[in-house]
């Protein structure tokens, strides 16, 4: 069985997104296009992701589904942390900020709370999951 084009799965999300829609098995509102900067190439990407909210601020998790490996727009913000978030019908300039510390174990606690599947993701990854809080710029 051949493995799934992500890239084409993610197209159809951003563009169903985009229009208003609600992408096929998934709840628009529990997602979140992120455009970051390429690290390597300077181009803009965006990627769906399910999003967790947290105040004034949005919660996304570099989980890769579970791979060992970083998803490449976790490397795109850490270089380039000025983002634009699209939640909801809105777009927005945002500030991405990986959490670390104690900051991070709150934050990693309260996405348990909402999306338990993710200890799974962290346990499949054998690695720690970085969990990225992007607050909306102002000015």
């Amino acid at each position: 069985m051949a493995e799934p084009d992500m890239a084409e799965i993610n197209r159809n999300v951003i563009e169903t997104v985009r229009a208003g829609g609600e992408p096929p098995g998934m709840n628009r509102d529990r997602l979140l296009l992120l455009t970051t900067t390429g690290a390597r190439t300077g181009r803009e990407r965006t990627t769906p992701m399910m999003v967790v909210p947290d105040g004034e601020r949005w919660l996304v998790l570099a989980s890769n589904a579970g791979n060992p490996r970083t998803p490449d727009w976790y490397a795109n913000l850490v270089a380039h942390p000025d983002v634009v978030v699209e939640v909801g019908d809105e777009r927005l300039d945002a500030t991405a900020t990986p959490l670390e510390g104690e900051e991070r174990g709150r934050a990693w606690t309260h996405v348990l709370e909402v999306a338990p599947f993710f200890a799974k993701h962290q346990e499949q990854a054998g690695r720690q999951i970085p969990v990225v809080a992007l607050t909306r710029r102002t000015g």
